[in-house]
């Protein structure tokens, strides 16, 4: 602390006499070294509040990662200290008055010299507030004269009045806003904003773009949120087999990552057979190599992170699952990949100023792609400023249980009951990608279960026992609530085993013929899977992976049928979630698209049904059975089709449009030959049934719904149903906003117009001609 007042002294020093070069960059070196000691130090401390200033800090009784948070905020009005005393030091009329306030400042620095840990800490930030408030009142009056005499000698007064132009409505607004809350935020600092007009239309023109450019300032260069990156020459992506360099770019530090990594090594043998299948289907075709940002928000510690600490205790591992093979698939495809677990590293990926997030980025986005999640989405909310309703045609937000597009446009779902606690952030419904096809207006990302060779599955149909059930629960509490009736049916014609993690002493819940194993490692579960006969759900966890990695390894799935569908009208778990789906079993894509002999649905509450359901299964020989679009291969197939061929950036153009004086639509004339993805010869259009979807219509049919935006026209209107029409009313609506295109819609007063397409065998996510 000693050290740190002294650097203090010789920093404020510096502002009042000239400094040799190595000098200054030796007390830059104390300095920031002071910062890192403070970030570095946890524990509590408490500030009061100081007023509204960019510097001020609130914090009470604070702990963890409260406490972390402001302390880097400590660092980080430290150097924005350091920024404005560089610029006290540079002003040529430092009045008699500012240099005796720094000597004063000085001689206060002198005596900071508290004894206990906890008080230094305590005084460092009541000590930084104080200081940097006298700081910014010396220097807003010291650049205040400055710039009024340097405006007086260069004649620019009267330039920097605030311009009346039709062209900028919102100028004169804006400096308004600026004068009174310019101080609300670091960053405007950072970008050269000192309280004075000039400064003012200086940032409003050349940082965002709410006033016109100044002629007095002879810059030709757009807005820095108009900026367009200047495209570099394209590269090709090449297939990657080596995964070290993506191991090393996960890091280390949580037992998250830790599972993480284990899973890629562990499939490594299986991305990279993949990789060569791929490429020989895809016979060397041209593709882009794209510069991709993963930042797994759920994952930070600004997040809570709350399932790090869960891993080695049954928690949840489905979205590490699927994570783990994102940045697989990413990286084997050849993708120029940063990884980002932090908030620090994104926002030093992104480019974020020093502040609180009301600015713009310092250039454009060095990516074409950035995949997050929705805590990831609300962390670039808070650090983008203006650059993220730019930028957000770039991003994908994994998201497990889909979002509709009525829960995802702000308005229209704050005014018809739709706003939740997530959607509302107007993107394409397609930049939502799933852990499985549940939602066809979302894009379906997935993720991959380990493959067997056909020597491997000849010895698990050798080796099973047929009377052998692993139940598919590994928390405690699963077991509770009335499951002791189908499991006594179930002990009477199996060996029931679980794998419920406990510490010291066996799960009470848990009945005392089930043979506990305890949590096991992955490999022993497969070993495990490969014994038995039978998987049984519990009706919980909803669509996760484990049902699909024991089929693949040779078990039928039992699981219960939910009567009436559970959904977020009726449902706890499903409650605040941007979805309004029906959920009929406890894994609906195993239901529908695998079923029957792999999959039965039975509902557990009628015990003849239950009876009968495993004496069946007990008859029934099965072999292992992995969906393709499950693989390496067909995960690896879907990503790469996302990369090349889906663009949210590009405005699309109407592809029909009405005659004049009628209802009837035509092809634009300007569109010939329109470039869509999916190809237009794998559309079909079907007309529902009043109250069913187009999800329902299309898969009735064997196709899939995929609305695309296919009118622009005046008369229509806003409503997630449209376009469709009524045969008693004679009435027929269109759609007008494209982010309300549904497949989910549906009405009994209704029969709804669907776009269906084909799709490839195994993989719903592509039609036929899609590759």
């Amino acid at each position: 602390i000693l050290n740190a007042s002294m650097f203090f002294t010789l920093l404020v020093s510096s502002c009042l006499f000239p400094l040799h070069p190595s000098l200054i960059f030796v007390v830059g070196i104390g300095f920031f070294s002071l910062c890192f000691l403070m970030t570095s130090l946890g524990g509590q401390f408490s500030a009061k509040r100081l007023g509204d200033s960019p510097f001020t800090i609130r914090t009470e009784v604070l702990g963890g990662v409260e406490s972390r948070g402001v302390l880097r905020k400590i660092s980080d009005m430290l150097e924005v200290i350091l920024k404005r005393m560089d610029t006290l030091s540079k002003l040529d009329n430092t009045s008699t008055t500012d240099a005796r306030r720094l000597d004063e400042l000085s001689s206060a620095i002198n005596r900071f010299q508290p004894a206990g840990l906890v008080e230094r800490i305590q005084a460092i930030a009541q000590n930084v507030s104080n200081m940097a408030i006298r700081v910014e009142q010396i220097l807003q009056n010291s650049i205040y004269n400055f710039t009024l005499f340097s405006a007086v000698r260069d004649g620019t007064s009267s330039q920097c009045e605030v311009p009346r132009d039709p062209r900028f409505p919102e100028c004169p607004g804006k400096v308004d806003w600026m004068r009174a809350r310019w101080t609300s935020d670091p960053c405007y600092a950072f970008y050269g904003v000192d309280g004075s007009d000039c400064s003012f239309l200086i940032y409003l023109s050349e940082v965002e773009w709410f006033c016109p450019p100044l002629a007095w300032r002879n810059n030709s260069s757009p807005p820095t949120q108009l900026t367009h990156q200047t495209k570099a020459p394209k590269r090709q992506a090449a297939f990657r087999t080596d995964l070290s360099v993506l191991l090393d770019q996960v890091g280390t530090g949580k037992e998250s990552l830790s599972f993480m990594k284990r899973r890629i090594r562990r499939l490594a043998q299986q991305w990279a057979t993949a990789a060569n299948r791929l490429d020989s289907k895809l016979e060397q075709r041209w593709r882009d190599q794209k510069k991709i940002l993963v930042h797994v928000g759920f994952l930070t510690e600004e997040s809570g992170d709350v399932f790090s600490p869960k891993v080695l205790k049954g928690g949840p591992l489905g979205e590490m699952v699927q994570w783990a093979d994102i940045l697989t698939a990413l990286h084997v495809l050849g993708h120029n990949l940063k990884i980002s677990m932090s908030v620090k590293e994104l926002q030093g990926f992104l480019g974020v100023p020093p502040g609180r997030g009301s600015c713009p980025l310092t250039g454009p986005l060095p990516f074409d792609l950035i995949y997050t999640d929705y805590h990831g989405l609300q962390q670039m909310k808070q650090h983008m400023g203006l650059s993220l309703k730019k930028h957000k045609c770039h991003i994908r937000v994994i998201d497990t249980f889909g979002t509709e597009p009525a829960y995802n446009h702000e308005e229209y779902a704050t005014l018809h009951g739709y706003r939740t606690n997530w959607g509302y952030w107007n993107l394409n419904a397609r930049q939502y990608m799933t852990m499985f096809p549940h939602t066809p207006d979302n894009s379906f990302m997935g993720f991959v279960s380990e493959e067997l060779n056909e020597t491997e599955k000849r010895s698990i149909q050798q080796n099973k026992v047929n009377n052998m059930a692993v139940v598919y629960g590994k928390e405690a509490s699963m077991w509770k609530q009335g499951k002791e009736g189908f499991l006594q049916i179930l002990h009477q014609y199996m060996e029931v085993h679980g794998t419920v993690y406990y510490e010291t002493q066996r799960p009470p819940e848990v009945p005392a013929f089930v043979k506990n194993h305890g949590l096991l490692p992955q490999h022993e579960l497969q070993q495990l899977l490969r014994k038995a006969k039978l998987f049984i759900g519990f009706g919980f966890p909803y669509e996760g992976p484990a049902p699909l990695e024991a089929i693949a390894n040779g078990c039928i799935f039992l699981q219960p049928k939910f009567h009436p569908p559970h959904s977020s009208l009726n449902h706890e778990f499903f409650r605040g979630k941007p979805t309004s789906r029906e959920v009929s079993s406890q894994h609906p894509y195993a239901e529908q698209y695998i079923g029957k002999p792999h999959v039965m649905t039975v509902d557990y509450n009628n015990s003849l049904e239950f009876d009968s359901a495993i004496r069946e299964i007990m008859r029934t020989k099965v072999e292992p059975y992995l969906p393709y679009e499950y693989t390496c291969e067909g995960m690896l197939e879907r990503v790469h089709a996302y990369i090349q061929h889906q663009d949210f950036c590009t405005p699309e153009r109407p592809l029909f449009v009405p005659l004049p004086n009628s209802t009837a639509l035509v092809w634009a004339s300007n569109v010939t030959a329109p470039v869509a993805w999916p190809p237009l010869s794998s559309l079909r259009l079907l007309v529902s049934q009043e109250s069913q979807s187009c999800v329902e219509a299309c898969q009735s049919a064997g196709f899939i719904c995929d609305l695309k935006r296919p009118t622009d026209v005046v008369d229509s209107e806003i409503n997630h149903i449209l376009p469709a029409f009524s045969v008693m009313r004679r009435e027929c609506g269109l759609q007008r906003d494209p982010l309300l295109f549904s497949c989910a819609g549906h009405s009994p007063k209704y029969r709804r117009l669907c776009p269906c397409r084909d799709l490839r065998q195994g993989q719903v996510a592509l039609c036929r001609d899609c590759l």
